[in-house]
């Protein structure tokens, strides 16, 4: 268990002050990893270094990708975080709910832009959706508000080394880049059967395909066994 096991991933920031304010946030509580999706602001920049005051070497190292999924492939547990909840069917968990995440594996929480936050097609990504309480008058929060909130609550977890599970060691949970890998391949047979109708359709269809296989938490070997089962129908058309 370690705080290396832990990223926080800003898909879309549009503002280099609060870029940099989240690096600054993070390394308060000892996180290293920070990964920027499609930023507004050219990345980096003088103002994103000048607001992360001694935080500059997060900047530095931080990785940079053009797409959300590219940037999910080295992970395994998404958790993503919303000012509203939403009605679907995708586990939706508090504050204290982050107790019985296994920081083992390798997790990341995600954060939207500071216009829009994160549409359901990017939440579909995640395993969990998180909501910060707050007064149900003004519950926006800024980005990196949230972030301090969730890098401050997860430390003292990872400090406290209290767990409320356990899972055999024998089995291996799925990474993030199987599971993308194993979705995308059911995906590409259901476009080449037609499946996705009417057209208009398909997104809200792909979202709700990606809620049911990232919430089932699936172990790698049930994964190839899947990814086995779409090639083959594959084949037999």
């Amino acid at each position: 268990m370690s705080n290396n096991n832990i990223s926080f991933i800003l898909h879309k920031p549009q503002l280099s002050e609060n870029i940099g304010a989240c690096a600054r946030a993070m390394k308060n509580f000892n996180f290293q990893k920070m990964i920027v999706v499609d930023p507004k602001p050219i990345f980096p920049n003088d103002k994103i270094l000048a607001t992360s005051v001694g935080a500059k070497n997060i900047i530095r190292k931080s990785k940079n990708f053009n797409t959300l999924e590219t940037a999910l492939k080295n992970t395994d547990l998404v958790i993503a975080t919303s000012a509203r909840f939403r009605n679907k069917n995708i586990k939706h968990i508090q504050l204290e709910d982050l107790r019985k995440i296994d920081y083992k594996k390798k997790v990341a929480f995600l954060f939207g832009s500071e216009a829009s936050g994160l549409s359901n097609n990017e939440m579909s990504y995640a395993n969990y959706t998180l909501q910060i309480p707050t007064h149900p008058d003004f519950k926006s929060l800024n980005l990196s508000h949230s972030l301090i909130i969730i890098a401050q609550f997860v430390h003292s977890i990872i400090n406290s080394k209290v767990f409320r599970f356990k899972k055999s060691k024998k089995i291996k949970s799925a990474s993030k880049k199987d599971l993308l890998s194993m979705t995308n391949l059911c995906i590409k047979n259901l476009e080449d059967i037609g499946f996705f109708k009417p057209k208009e359709k398909k997104s809200i269809m792909l979202e709700n395909l990606r809620n049911i296989f990232y919430r089932m938490e699936l172990s790698s070997k049930e994964t190839r066994i899947l990814s086995s089962v779409f090639a083959s129908l594959g084949k037999k058309r």
